[in-house]
């Protein structure tokens, strides 16, 4: 099992940026000397809720202070970037990093991002599919054309020249089942965010990515990867307490910035699970009562309750990859640290052997 760290950007300290996003990449950086496999920014703009313009920039920072962890997009959005630079981008950095490069892609489903970027959310699964597919294609080739209704781009070689496959180095965020139809045909990994039950949903979405992958391609699916937030302290009573302070301080972020059951998710059936999410909330009496359902399917406890919950999860969906977000909500990072030291010294050596 790899175990990675998501580094989420999320700024509710209420610091300035500068000292917050410097925090933020300096507690990555020591990941690697925790043990931790992998590092994955997300990209996001504009608000509190996470701010990384640029994932490819940062991991090229990370990269230089580091000798092993690898570097994944975690993800990049292609609806907002151009699919010719995101070849040459990841190309670039797998050579400067001798091969720790991983393409994580995602399509984006916040409308404030899309307005930013002059985009309508409502083609963002036409402008993923395509761009995806001119990505791969260049990466292996190192050759980068299209001639499709969002793209048009004529034949150029990219430069650095690609040294090595990208196969089985590419990952989706599946958060729909039309993103995991779309990652099973095109053969990438799969990658979901802890949101909801794990024996409802999201298995039947992970048994329709498996059937769709081996039928596509004659093969056994790889492993998915499941993005956790964590809340890992020995002391019970000090889980509970930061897991209502700073788990519903992330979850009402996360319900505002992607408006969770906005009316206009009705208009766009591939973001059919943020329509229902905001249904279940208001089912549930609002955000402050449906977070402890969204709690309830990340990894939170004391080392060996979360221990349990892990070997629970993994009989109910098999073999996985996990990314651990332990820095949300404004948690000081003194506990941030603390909980993520008390990880690697409990969890890690159990999950990777």
């Amino acid at each position: 099992m790899q175990v990675g760290i998501q580094s989420g950007f999320q700024n509710h300290h209420g610091m300035p940026d500068a000292d917050f996003f410097r925090k933020e990449t300096q507690f990555a950086i020591e990941a690697e000397a925790m043990g931790f496999d992998f590092v994955a920014p997300v990209e996001h703009h504009f608000t509190d809720y996470a701010a990384c313009p640029d994932n490819f920039q940062w991991l090229s920072y990370v990269a230089a202070r580091t000798k092993t962890l690898k570097l994944m997009t975690g993800a990049v959005i292609l609806p907002w970037n151009d699919p010719l630079r995101v070849v040459e981008k990841t190309i670039m950095l797998d050579i400067l990093s001798e091969g720790r490069m991983l393409l994580g892609m995602g399509r984006g489903a916040a409308r404030l991002e899309f307005e930013a970027f002059r985009l309508d959310i409502a083609d963002s699964r036409e402008m993923f599919d395509e761009a995806a597919l001119i990505i791969l294609e260049g990466l292996e080739s190192g050759f980068v054309e299209a001639d499709t209704k969002w793209y048009k781009q004529p034949r150029i070689e990219v430069r650095p020249r690609p040294e090595r496959s990208f196969k089985d180095r590419t990952t989706m965020v599946t958060m729909s089942p039309s993103s995991v139809e779309v990652a099973a045909r095109y053969g990438l990994r799969s990658l979901r965010f802890s949101r909801g039950r794990w024996d409802s949903t999201a298995l039947d979405e992970i048994t329709l990515y498996r059937d769709t992958f081996r039928k596509h391609h004659e093969r056994e699916a790889p492993p998915f990867f499941i993005s956790d937030f964590i809340v890992c302290f020995d002391d019970k009573q000090k889980v509970i307490d930061y897991t209502d302070r700073y788990f519903a301080r992330l979850f009402e972020s996360v319900a505002h910035h992607y408006e969770f059951g906005g009316e206009h998710f009705k208009n766009l059936p591939s973001y059919e699970t943020y329509l229902a999410m905001g249904e279940m909330a208001a089912a549930a009496g609002g955000p402050d009562k449906a977070y402890k359902d969204y709690i309830g399917a990340n990894l939170i406890g004391t080392p060996e309750e979360m221990w349990e919950q892990h070997l629970q999860r993994r009989e109910i969906v098999g073999e996985y990859d996990m990314l651990a977000n332990f820095s949300f909500g404004g948690m000081p990072y003194e506990d941030v640290y603390d909980q993520a030291r008390r990880f690697a010294d409990t969890l890690l050596p159990r999950l990777k052997g």
